[in-house]
C-alpha cells in the first residue's frame, strides 16, 4: 500500500525550473569520506612546496653571504677604495697650499667623494680615514736610532684624521700641533714601533729638510696601542702600526734597515710640505657589505669600473684635483666572486632539476593513484550523463581546497625558515607546485574517460598495446631527448643559459625509461617460458603477472631513475669535493702532522723525535733535512743560460711573475713583513735555477711515500754511499728529482754546493710529488750522506694522532716549533658561504631524492595492492600457503626493483661521465687554495657507494613492502576481497 508522505523543503525543486542545492555539497562529502587520504596529499603538497620554496631562497642566501663574506674577508689593502691626490700646486701662496692641506679641507673633499659613489657602494666611516702622508721616507738624521749594518732608519711621515678614535694612549699623549714654519712639530708611535726604534715619550726625531739646512724635528709625545689593528685604518698602510724590518741586496751581501711611521697630528699635514718625502693626500673610504644582495654584484662591478676609470672617476678628478686617482681591488674580489658562483651554479642547478623532475613525477603519479581508485565511480558518472567539464570542474575544486593552502603554508615556512632573500621566485616555485598538485587528479581522469569505459578491460601491457599515438609521441619524446644529449655532448658541459647542462639527467633518465618500458615485458616474457617447467606454480605465475604488472610504468620508472641519478651524481659531487680536500691537505702537510722549525732551514732541538715518537696516537715519524735554495749546475739537459721566466725569492723560493722577494723577519712587537730594494748600481736579481734539497731516510720515508701517494720508489734507489759526515768532492750521491730538476740536471753527475755539503749528484729516478714539500721542484738524497746533518722538520703519521697531546710534547722541547695538523689544514678549506651552502643544497637534494624515490615505489605498489590482495586472496581458495604467498608477492616485486637499479646505475655512470668534464670542483672545495689541486686538478669521477647504495635500496624498500602487504593480506582475511559482484 503506497502512503504518500510529504517531501522535504531541500526536495521541492526550485520556482525558476533549476534543480534544488545538493544536499551534501561535491568536495565536503570527498574530503569527509577520505580524510586520512586528504590529509596525507595535503603533507606531501607541503613538503614539496616548501622545499621549491626553499631552494631559490637557500640559493639566495648563500650567493648574498658569499659576495658579503668575500668582501669583509678580503684585506683591508684589496677592498679599501683608495682615493688620492697631490698636494696643491706649487704656484698658489704658501698660505693657501698648507689651507688645501688642513683637516677641514680634507673633511668637507671626504664628505663630497662619498655623496658621489654610486650606488649600491656604501662605505663604513668608522674604518674610513682621509690625511695627509709622504710617498717617499725620510732617513732619521739622529745617531742614537738603531742602524744594523750602519744603513740609518728611514721614517713615513702621516697625519691621519681620528687618530683619538682608533688608538689608546699608553704613555703621554696624542700629538696637538705643528709649525711648519719653523719645521717643528709632535706625533705619536705605537708601542711595536717604540720598541723597535728605541722611541720615548719626548724623543726628537730629526729629519732632513726639504728647504732649509736646519733639519724638522719631530717630538715624541705619545706611545699608543692601535685599536682594532686589523681594520682598514691600520691594516691598509701596516707600517703605522708595526715597523718594518727591510732588507736591501747588496753586492757584499744581503743587508737590513728599519722602517717605521710617525704619527702627526691631523693639523701637521702642512709640516709635510717642508720635508723631502713627497707629500700627498689620500681618501681611504672603507665599503662595508651588510646591505649586498647577489642580485647587487652586477651594479657594484660597473660601480667600480666607473670609479677606477669611467664618469665617476672624472666627478672624483672635479673633487678632489685633476690628477686624482682611485685605486682599488674590489674588481678582483668581484671577479673572484663571480668566478666562484659561476662554477658552482651548474653543480647546484643539477640538484635543483633532478629533485624538481623527481617532484613533479610524484605528484603526477598521486593524481593517478587517486584517478585509479575511483575508476569505477567516475566511470559511472559518465555512463549517467556526467559531462566531463563537470567532473574536471569538481575534481579541481576538490584538490584545490587541499593543495593551495598546504601549497601557501610551504611558502611562508620557507619565508620563515629563509627570509634574506628574493619572495617572487620563492612565489613561482611553490605555485608551480600548486598547479601541477591542483591540476594531476582531474587531467589524469578527463583522459581516462574521454569516452564511457566498459567494464572489465584489461590495461597491462602485455594485452593492452600502446596505441600508435602513444608510441608516435614517446618516440618523439625520444628522439628530442636524444637529439639534447647529442648537442650536449658535441657543446661541451659549459652552461649556454638554456640548462641543457642542468637537465642531463632528467634527459638521459627520460631516454632510458622509455626505453626499458617497451623493452621490458621481453626477457620476464623469455624467463617464464622455462619457469613453466618448474614444480610449483609460484615462479611462473610471478614472472608473468611481473610482465603485466601496471606497477611498471613510465612514470615510476622515471621517478626512480632520475632520483638514483640526482642521489649518484650528488653522492659522487660530495665524494669528489671530500677527496680534493683529503688530498690537498695531505699534499700541504706532507702527512698526518708536520712539525717543522722556527723558521726555513734552522734545525730542530735534540731530543725532538723522541718526544713525539711518545705522543698519542703517533704511528710512526719520518725526519727530514730540507735546504731551500739549492743552486743547481746546467748538466745535458739544462741550460745555464736558460732561465724560468722569474726570479727567485730570498731563501731559494721560486717567485711567479718575475720579482724578487726577500724572506722577512719578525719586528719586535709588529708584524713580521718584508721589502726588497735595489741595491745601488745593481738589481735585485737573484739566480732563479734553484730547488729545495731534501735529504731523507729511506726506509721510513718510502714507507710514508707509499702511505700518502705522493712519488713512491724503492728504498735501494738511494742506498747509502756510507761518506756521511765526510768532506769528499768527488762522491756521487744517488738522488730522486722532480721532472723539471731532472731535465735540468741531466743524466751524468752534476756537482753541487749546499750548506748540508758539497757533493755530486746523479739523478735515478723522477717523482712529480714527495710528501716533504707541498709541491714545485725537489731534489731528494739520502740525509746519511749529507756532510751536515741536520732535521729541519718530522712528518708524523697515524690515524688518530692526538694535537694536544702532540703540541704538548713539542713544547716540552722548544715551545716555538709550529705543529701542523692534516685535519686542521682541511677543515681551513671552506672558507666561503658557497662553498658552504651548495654542499648543504646537495645533501639536501639526496636525502629529498631517497625521500620520494620511496614515495614513487610506494605509490606504483599501492596502485595495484587492490588486484594483488584479491588474486591473494583466491589463490588461497586454491591452497596457496602463506609462504608462498609473501614468495609471490616478492617475486613479482623484484623484476621491477632491479629494472629500476640496474637502470638507475647506468643512467647515474652515464651522466657522470657526460658531466664529468666540466665540472669544477676545484672552485668548490679548493677556494682559498686552489693551488693545492695539482695539475690535474678536481675531477668528478662515479662514487661507488653513491651508485650502489640508492640501487640496493630500492631492491631492499620493494621486497619489504611485498613482504608487509603479503602478512596485512593474510592478517585481514580474504571475505571482502572475495565478494561477487566487486570490480577488480
Amino acid at each position: 500500500m503506497r502512503t504518500d508522505q510529504p517531501r522535504k523543503a531541500t526536495d521541492m525543486p526550485r520556482k525558476d525550473g533549476r534543480p534544488a542545492r545538493a544536499v551534501a555539497p561535491w568536495v565536503r562529502t570527498r574530503l569527509r569520506t577520505s580524510p586520512g587520504t586528504a590529509c596525507a596529499f595535503a603533507l606531501l603538497v607541503l613538503v614539496t612546496a616548501f622545499l621549491a620554496a626553499a631552494l631559490p631562497r637557500t640559493v639566495d642566501a648563500y650567493e648574498t653571504a658569499g659576495l658579503r663574506h668575500g668582501i669583509a674577508a678580503a684585506t683591508p689593502r684589496s677592498s679599501v677604495l683608495d682615493i688620492t691626490a697631490p698636494p696643491p700646486p706649487p704656484d698658489l701662496s704658501q698660505r693657501a697650499r698648507e689651507r688645501g692641506m688642513g683637516p677641514d679641507a680634507l673633511a668637507r673633499q671626504r664628505t663630497a667623494l662619498e655623496r658621489l659613489l654610486p650606488e649600491p657602494l656604501r662605505t663604513d666611516p668608522e674604518q674610513s680615514v682621509h690625511g695627509v702622508r709622504t710617498v717617499k721616507r725620510a732617513g732619521g738624521l739622529d745617531p742614537w736610532l738603531p742602524q744594523p749594518y750602519g744603513i740609518p732608519p728611514e721614517f713615513m711621515l702621516a697625519a691621519p684624521s681620528g687618530l683619538a678614535g682608533h688608538a689608546t694612549v699608553r704613555e703621554g699623549r696624542l700629538p696637538a700641533k705643528a709649525d711648519p714654519a719653523k719645521g717643528t712639530g709632535e706625533a705619536a708611535v705605537t708601542a711595536a714601533t717604540a720598541t723597535a726604534l728605541r722611541l720615548k715619550v719626548g724623543s726628537v726625531v730629526h729629519l732632513p729638510s726639504k728647504f732649509s739646512s736646519d733639519p724638522l724635528a719631530v717630538t715624541i709625545t705619545g706611545i699608543v696601542d692601535p685599536v682594532r689593528p686589523e681594520g682598514s685604518y691600520w691594516s691598509v698602510e701596516p707600517l703605522l702600526r708595526s715597523p718594518l724590518y727591510a732588507v736591501v741586496p747588496r753586492g757584499d751581501g744581503t743587508q737590513f734597515f728599519w722602517q717605521a711611521a710617525l704619527l702627526l697630528a691631523p693639523e701637521g699635514g702642512p709640516l709635510l710640505l717642508s720635508g723631502t718625502g713627497e707629500p700627498e693626500l689620500y681618501w681611504r673610504l672603507a665599503p662595508t657589505s651588510g646591505h649586498l644582495t647577489a642580485q647587487d654584484e652586477p651594479r657594484l662591478s660597473a660601480a667600480v669600473a666607473s670609479l677606477s676609470g669611467g664618469p665617476d672617476l672624472v666627478k672624483v678628478r672635479e673633487t678632489v684635483g685633476r690628477t686624482g686617482a682611485v685605486a682599488t681591488g674590489l674588481d678582483e674580489i668581484l671577479a673572484g666572486y663571480r668566478g666562484m658562483r659561476a662554477a658552482i651554479a651548474p653543480v647546484v642547478a643539477v640538484a635543483a632539476f633532478g629533485i624538481g623532475a623527481v617532484a613533479a613525477v610524484v605528484l603526477a603519479m598521486t593524481g593517478g593513484l587517486f584517478a585509479a581508485r575511483r575508476t569505477s565511480e567516475l566511470a559511472l558518472l559518465r555512463s549517467r550523463g556526467g559531462s566531463l567539464a563537470g567532473i574536471g570542474v569538481r575534481l579541481l575544486g576538490e584538490t584545490a581546497v587541499l593543495a593551495l593552502p598546504a601549497a601557501a603554508l610551504g611558502l611562508l615556512l620557507a619565508t620563515l625558515a629563509f627570509p634574506d632573500a628574493r619572495f617572487v621566485p620563492a612565489l613561482a616555485a611553490s605555485g608551480a607546485v600548486a598547479l601541477l598538485a591542483t591540476s594531476a587528479l582531474p587531467l589524469r581522469a578527463l583522459f581516462l574517460h574521454r569516452r564511457p569505459l566498459t567494464h572489465g578491460g584489461r590495461e597491462d601491457l602485455v594485452d593492452a598495446r600502446p596505441s600508435r599515438g602513444r608510441t608516435v609521441a614517446e618516440l618523439t619524446v625520444l628522439v628530442l631527448a636524444v637529439g639534447a644529449v647529442v648537442a650536449l655532448r658535441r657543446r661541451g658541459t659549459e652552461d649556454s643559459g638554456d640548462h641543457l647542462v642542468s637537465a642531463a639527467p632528467v634527459l638521459v633518465a627520460l631516454i632510458a625509461a622509455l626505453v626499458l618500458v617497451r623493452l621490458y615485458p621481453l626477457p620476464l616474457r623469455w624467463a617464464a617460458r622455462p619457469a613453466r617447467r618448474l614444480r610449483g606454480a609460484v615462479g611462473y605465475l610471478s614472472l608473468a603477472r611481473a610482465g603485466r604488472s601496471s606497477a611498471t610504468g613510465a612514470l615510476p620508472l622515471l621517478a626512480l631513475l632520475v632520483a638514483l641519478t640526482t642521489a649518484a651524481f650528488g653522492g659522487s659531487v660530495l665524494a669528489g669535493v671530500a677527496d680534493a680536500r683529503d688530498r690537498a691537505a695531505l699534499l700541504e702537510t706532507g702527512a698526518d702532522a708536520r712539525v717543522t722549525g722556527s723558521a726555513d732551514g734552522v734545525p730542530l732541538p735534540t731530543g725532538l723525535t723522541t718526544a713525539v715518537r711518545g705522543a698519542a696516537g703517533v704511528r710512526d715519524v719520518t725526519a727530514v733535512q730540507i735546504e731551500y735554495g739549492l743552486l743547481l749546475p746546467a748538466g745535458a739537459g739544462g741550460s745555464a743560460g736558460a732561465g724560468a721566466g722569474g726570479t727567485a725569492q730570498a731563501g731559494g723560493r721560486s717567485a711567479p711573475g718575475g720579482t724578487a722577494e726577500a724572506g722577512a723577519r719578525s719586528a719586535p712587537g709588529g708584524t713580521a713583513e718584508a721589502e726588497v730594494r735595489s741595491a745601488p748600481g745593481g738589481t735585485a736579481e737573484a739566480e732563479v735555477r734553484s730547488a729545495p734539497l731534501v735529504g731523507v731516510e729511506p726506509e721510513s720515508y718510502t714507507r710514508l711515500a707509499r702511505q700518502t701517494g705522493f712519488g713512491p720508489f724503492p728504498a735501494g734507489l738511494l742506498k747509502s754511499t756510507g761518506t756521511g759526515g765526510r768532506i769528499d768532492h768527488q762522491r756521487v750521491l744517488p738522488a730522486i728529482a722532480s721532472p723539471a730538476v731532472a731535465a735540468r740536471l741531466g743524466g751524468e753527475p752534476q756537482s753541487v754546493t749546499a750548506a748540508a755539503g758539497e757533493f755530486k749528484v746523479r739523478v735515478v729516478a723522477v717523482r712529480s710529488a714527495t710528501p716533504a714539500l707541498p709541491g714545485g721542484d725537489f731534489l731528494l738524497v739520502n740525509a746519511a750522506d749529507l756532510t751536515h746533518r741536520a732535521d729541519t722538520a718530522l712528518l708524523v703519521s697515524g690515524a688518530a694522532v692526538d694535537g694536544k697531546a702532540l703540541r704538548a710534547a713539542v713544547a716540552a722541547t722548544s715551545p716555538d716549533l709550529p705543529v701542523v695538523l692534516r685535519t686542521e689544514r682541511r677543515a681551513t678549506y671552506v672558507d666561503s658561504p658557497m662553498q658552504s651552502g651548495a654542499e648543504r643544497i646537495y645533501r639536501a637534494a639526496i636525502g629529498a631524492g631517497a625521500g620520494y624515490a620511496v614515495l614513487a615505489v610506494l605509490l606504483s605498489l599501492l596502485q595495484s595492492a587492490p588486484e594483488r590482495a584479491t588474486l591473494l586472496a583466491r589463490l588461497r581458495t586454491m591452497g596457496l600457503t602463506r609462504r608462498q604467498g609473501r614468495r609471490l608477492l616478492g617475486l613479482e616485486a623484484l623484476p621491477q626493483a632491479l629494472l629500476a637499479s640496474v637502470g638507475g646505475t647506468l643512467v647515474g655512470w652515464a651522466t657522470i661521465l657526460l658531466l664529468g668534464p666540466g665540472v669544477d670542483l676545484v672552485r668548490l672545495s679548493l677556494a682559498a687554495v686552489p693551488g693545492l689541486a695539482g695539475p690535474a686538478g678536481a675531477t668528478l669521477r662515479a662514487d661507488p657507494w653513491s651508485l650502489g647504495l640508492p640501487a640496493l635500496g630500492v631492491v631492499v624498500l620493494a621486497g619489504v613492502a611485498a613482504a608487509l602487504q603479503a602478512w596485512w593480506s593474510a592478517r585481514s582475511g580474504s571475505i571482502k576481497e572475495l565478494r561477487a559482484g566487486d570490480a577488480r
